[in-house]
């Protein structure tokens, strides 16, 4: 899924207030100008916590160029900060001030100016102030806007007074919702989407006296106010003021009960009145207003009753609050009656626009105004990768998700939301939490086990911050190495995918849906229904991207015994989710070519839900619709028709919600389709408890980044490590041995955990907590020296260890092609010629995916395939050292050069550098005997077999593996490697007769 975060965003901010043109000169009474930046060079390019002014935006695409250019026209000194700009959804630069330093006070100036050099293209330019909180990423957002209608430099003033508070996004929901200006973090500008231009700026500075009778502000304690029928709500209003001064002059706020759908007399107690705060009030001050409520008995849907306020002397909310008096007395609130009848008196109740909103699902930070969420009926609401609240804290992200929920509250039938994110291997989006090995590592593991307890810690981890469903897991047959996505898979067999689906229950638990509503489960989504790992090389019509969201051309058999088996597995797991790929379908011989999956009824409708009986809800991939062909119109019944439930628009749910009206009234989409889909969405609602439970529950958030949770992950790390070569047995290594280590990810928990870790992309570097694996060498072993590039003296070393491989990648962002490719870098190829030449050497690929490294594979001793391990270094240094023995097997082929991709178990023409399967072990001694053992275990295998003991299986397989991998040895050829592959296949699908049978060939063959 394409996930992106949200800093901010221009389409979002419309209707604010203008700049005013500059004024005359200062008077002799006005205080000197303070210079926040004059970019002439004080200020670098650099990202917080170091003062710099950075850019950011939605894709790799959107952010600005920077650059300080000297200009004879510069308004202030030699240099102007100037850039170009090509935005398709948000982008801009910042500058944010140094954490490490105090904030700054700005209090005693009227506002901030500075001088644009305008473009007369008519577009509207943001400017945001960071005010308040721990830091500029953790601080309240205040903002403002300027058309570009002029030509040539310009100087523009903004009082402070003509910021507002942003309520379409803040961290946390902001800090006190008051522009104190005591404690500044710097400021922000978002740029104009849809046009390509430059732009440039200069003289950024404080001008003026701050006016003391234009610094109140009244603000509510919250926006809405449930309670329960028959009893009263508490509305606290605050007088606050910008630099926490003593009002200088009263502020009175009258109040009254007026409109809402409550009766006034019958539903709750009519209030008006007013209160004062007299003149030297301190800030902070609050009073309250009660609102009383009245109980009739009978059975009604939620009323509001908005509280309007009207102030002088100061600024109101942004916002009247509304008292809401919770639904009541109705069949679906009974959590006693049968989720069936619960999710049909509900249903009959809503109306069509209802119906609509529970389809609908937004991006958190795409919300235009919070208060959406009750207008539109929104039915659910996601964070993509990267979009965080700030602080990136559990605490805080149960605020965010409580806050949502809130909203959802002043509707009719206050229908909670449901919230989802990608927790692709752990909660991956927020800092300190578990980080497990990705998909195709747990895939290495062979342990089902591995693969549960990786769910459950992740479902406890994720629950545990109020979030009830996870985008996951991937269920994709990765068929090509050149994928970006190949990480996400298991592997390339789909008998090891369905072996690792034991995830399916760690993340949900039981296949009735039944364990769903404790607080350490979440909602699953088997994702991408059907075939997104099998899309052919140069197929992709997504931007650069060469594979990804691509077309799949396979036979109706191939796409049977392939891509569409894993996913029986998860509908009889009890899934609760699907989500179809960006990819499209091509059956050979059907003659109707490709077919998008997100538009493909035959087998949304017809396979998954008809055929398989899939009974949870169909959600759509990121924008995934925008991809069918036609307008929007179309693309929106296309895909309801085709079988979506709901659908994945982050920033066009408005457009969504009005289309998917109009669809239905002119009789394009059927009622009893939308009555389908939301029967669905409602079913899981209610199996997870949101109705009773709809809030945080944070009782399992002491577990989240635990020793506990650690554990798990330091395990699957471990059992993920598959150890390639081990020539004169250089490992494990002893802890009496003198150890050189080098490599670029020896030491770089960002590149260890790879993409989809706290951003979409993942990035280098200390990004979270964790152990990396020289950290995890260093406790393990006694004498450990580092140099990451093997520049430092190699002499009076036992053995080296060099950790090589990909940085992070995310998606078609990592196809093979699109910048990426299956080397080595130069600086990996340099460090391991160094090491390995002066010594002898064990090599750690950590990557996605297999490397090419056969032309250095005759100078290493020991080869290790180390994948994404995650934030758990330990787990690696574990087996490096003999505390846990290799016991990982290859998930997929390891070609020899990219011109056999793809290539996978199962081709007729198969020649890798090591085959799947693959993975030698310093668990035990190998069986000796040959020949003859191997006809011993041929006939243990075929009892097992016919006992169906599939423990005693694997352990007969497993021995005659290891007797046939100890007479290979390097001398792999295509004769071994063909029917040794074959074997680990026919073991996952309980064969074990047959499997020893093809071991026996392959010994035969070396």
């Amino acid at each position: 899924m394409r996930r992106t975060a949200l800093l901010v965003s221009a389409a979002l901010l419309t209707g604010l207030l203008p700049f005013a043109a500059a004024g005359p000169a200062s008077g002799a009474d006005e205080p000197a100008p303070v210079p926040v930046d004059n970019f002439e060079g004080e200020i670098p390019f650099a990202n917080p916590p170091a003062e710099g002014i950075f850019t950011w935006g939605s894709d790799t695409d959107d952010p600005p160029t920077l650059e300080l250019a000297a200009r004879d026209d510069a308004p202030q000194g030699d240099k102007v900060l100037a850039g170009t700009y090509e935005i398709s959804g948000y982008g801009g630069f910042t500058h944010d001030f140094a954490f490490a330093e105090p904030a700054h006070d700005w209090s005693a100036s009227k506002g901030i100016r500075f001088w644009w050099d305008g473009r007369n293209n008519g577009k509207k330019v943001n400017f945001e102030l960071k005010d308040g909180g721990a830091n500029g990423e953790a601080s309240e957002l205040w903002t403002t806007s300027f058309t570009d209608d002029f030509t040539g430099w310009k100087h523009l003033e903004i009082p402070f007074t003509d910021f507002t508070y942003r309520t379409d996004y803040q961290p946390v929901g902001g800090i006190d919702q008051v522009l104190g200006l005591t404690e500044m973090w710097g400021y922000a500008l978002t740029l104009p989407v849809g046009v390509q231009d430059r732009f440039a700026m200069d003289g950024v500075e404080l001008y003026g006296r701050a006016d003391q009778a234009l610094r109140a502000n009244v603000v509510t304690d919250a926006a809405v106010h449930p309670v329960k029928e028959g009893r009263s709500a508490a509305v606290k209003v605050t007088v606050a003021t910008t630099g926490s001064a003593p009002i200088e002059e009263p502020v009175t706020v009258a109040y009254e009960t007026a409109g809402g759908t409550g009766e006034s007399g019958k539903d709750y107690t009519p209030v008006k009145g007013e209160v004062t705060f007299p003149a030297g009030t301190a800030s902070g001050t609050s009073r309250t207003v009660t609102v009383a409520t009245l109980r009739d008995r009978a059975g009604e849907n939620a009323e509001t009753v908005p509280l309007k306020l009207t102030v002088t002397g100061a600024k109101a909310p942004a916002e009247n609050p509304q008292v809401v008096i919770d639904a009541h007395g109705l069949p679906y609130l009974d959590a006693k009656l049968p989720v069936q009848k619960r999710v049909a008196d509900l249903l009959s109740r809503l109306s069509l626009a209802e119906k609509a909103g529970q389809m609908t699902q937004a991006e958190r930070g795409a919300l235009t105004a919070p208060g959406d969420i009750a207008a539109y009926d929104l039915g659910s609401l996601l964070s993509g990768g990267g979009s965080t609240p700030t602080p990136n804290t559990p605490e805080a992200w149960a605020k965010m998700i409580d806050g949502f929920q809130l909203r959802a509250q002043a509707t009719r039938f206050q229908i909670p939301l449901i919230y989802g994110v990608d927790a692709v291997h752990g909660h991956n989006n927020l800092v300190g939490a578990t980080i497990l090995p990705h998909n195709i590592g747990i895939g290495a593991t062979r342990d089902p086990q591995v693969a549960y307890d990786a769910g459950k810690v992740t479902a406890a981890e994720v629950r545990a911050t109020g979030i009830p469903w996870d985008f996951a897991p991937c269920l994709c047959v990765a068929r090509d190495e050149r994928w970006g996505r190949t990480y996400e898979a298991f592997g390339e067999d789909p008998a090891l995918v369905e072996s690792m689906e034991t995830v399916i229950q760690g993340l949900q638990g039981a296949a009735s849906g039944k364990d769903l509503k404790r607080d350490d489960k979440v909602l699953a989504t088997a994702k991408h229904f059907v075939g997104d790992g099998g899309t052919e090389f140069g197929s992709s019509t997504t931007g650069s991207y060469t594979i990804d969201q691509g077309v799949t051309k396979v036979t109706r058999q191939q796409l049977e015994a392939v891509h569409l088996a894993p996913y029986q597995d998860a509908v009889d797991r009890g899934v609760g989710t699907f989500m179809p790929s960006y990819s499209s379908l091509d059956i050979l011989g059907d003659s109707e070519g490709p077919v998008k999956m997100h538009a493909n009824a035959a087998m949304l409708n017809g396979v998954l839900k008809g055929r398989m009986g899939f009974d949870g809800f169909v959600i759509s991939d990121w924008q995934a619709i925008d991809q069918i062909p036609g307008d929007y119109a179309s693309d929106v019944r296309t895909s309801i028709n085709a079988g979506l439930d709901m659908i994945m628009v982050p920033y066009a749910y408005k457009d969504f919600h009005a289309t998917l009206l109009d669809e239905v009234r002119a009789g394009r989409v059927s009622e009893k389709r939308i009555d389908d889909a939301v029967s669905r969405i409602l079913t899981q609602k209610f199996k997870l408890g949101l109705f009773e439970k709809p809030y945080a529950d944070t009782s399992g958030a002491s577990k989240i980044g635990s020793a506990e949770h650690r554990a798990v992950a330091r395990k699957a790390a471990a059992e993920s490590q598959v150890l390639l070569k081990n020539a004169g047995g250089v490992l494990p290594l002893k802890k009496s041995q003198k150890v050189y280590v080098a490599g670029s990810n020896a030491d770089d928990i960002g590149n260890q955990s790879g993409g989809w870790t706290i951003t979409w992309q993942g990035s280098s570097g200390d990004i979270t907590d964790g152990t990396t694996i020289l950290e995890g060498m260093k406790k393990a072993g006694s004498a450990v020296t580092y140099s990451k590039d093997a520049s430092a003296p190699t002499g009076g070393h036992d053995v080296g260890v060099v950790v090589v491989g990909e940085t992070p990648y995310a998606e078609g962002i990592g196809d093979v092609g699109n910048g990426h490719d299956l080397a080595l870098s130069a600086a990996d190829r340099a460090a391991v010629d160094t090491v390995c030449g002066a010594m002898k050497c064990a090599v750690l690929v950590v990557s996605g995916r297999p490397q090419l490294i056969g032309d250095q594979l005759g100078d290493i001793d020991a080869l290790v395939a180390s994948w994404l391990p995650g934030t758990e270094g330990d787990g690696v240094a574990d087996v490096l050292y003999g505390k846990r023995a290799f016991t990982g097997q290859l998930p997929v082929t390891w070609p020899k050069s990219e011109a056999q991709l793809p290539i996978n178990v199962g081709d007729a023409s198969y020649d890798p550098q090591f085959p799947y399967g693959w993975g030698l072990t310093t668990l035990t001694k190998v069986p000796e005997g040959g020949k003859a053992t191997l006809k011993g275990l041929a006939v243990a295998a075929a009892l097992a077999e016919r006992a169906g003991s599939e423990e005693a299986g694997r352990v007969i397989v497993g021995k005659a593996r290891l007797l046939v991998q100890q007479k290979v040895g390097q001398d792999i050829t295509a004769a071994v490697a063909k029917p040794f592959a074959d074997a680990d296949h026919l073991l996952l699908t309980g064969k074990y007769a047959r499997a020893v049978e093809k071991l026996t060939a392959a010994y035969a063959a070396a």
